[in-house]
């Protein structure tokens, strides 16, 4: 199982290299209820690198709010490629933000299907910098696990893929 200290040294991490390039960074959640958006915030100083976020637990918050095509929602679901990416791309603009991250997810016990079992995660990364194009990543991952083993997982996938793209941006 995943550290609660481990997660809080990656978020520390991403505050002080967000500090370095003056960026801002949001997240839009799904599965994960939040639990980026407080592993950033538990970070002392988190104002001045993050404004806010979106959980949309439900695929019309993900319409609605983040801009989510609903003919992706029905023809690949929640717990997608697509989905994710959009995700990202909507919390992006709508926070005004230089680096975003979306997850969506299963993280149990029910819900997992022969195709999405339980564990399956789409995590997608969005960037912009200045007039930079954005920029998205996106990756699926199987996680194992009891529903907050995989939430942890997820949680820190997250940051180490900001951190990943922060790296590729020096100061």
């Amino acid at each position: 199982m995943i550290e609660y200290r481990d997660v809080t040294l990656l978020a520390q991490q991403l505050g002080e290299e967000l500090d370095k390039r003056a960026w801002r960074v949001t997240a839009a959640e799904s599965c994960t209820g939040g639990a980026v958006a407080a592993a950033i915030t538990a970070i002392a100083g988190a104002s001045s690198w993050f404004d806010g976020s979106v959980v949309s637990y439900a695929n019309r918050i993900k319409h609605s709010v983040l801009g989510v095509d609903v003919k992706d929602l029905q023809q690949f679901g929640a717990v997608s490629e697509p989905v994710a990416r959009q995700m990202a791309c909507g919390v992006l603009a709508m926070m005004d933000a230089n680096l975003s991250v979306a997850v969506s997810g299963i993280a149990g016990p029910d819900g997992g299907t022969e195709e999405k079992p339980v564990g399956t995660v789409w995590i997608a990364w969005a960037h912009a910098d200045g007039q930079e194009p954005v920029q998205i990543d996106a990756r699926c991952f199987h996680f194992q696990g009891d529903r907050a083993e995989v939430q942890a997982q997820t949680v820190r996938e997250a940051i180490k893929g900001m951190l990943a793209i922060l790296d590729e941006h020096p100061v």
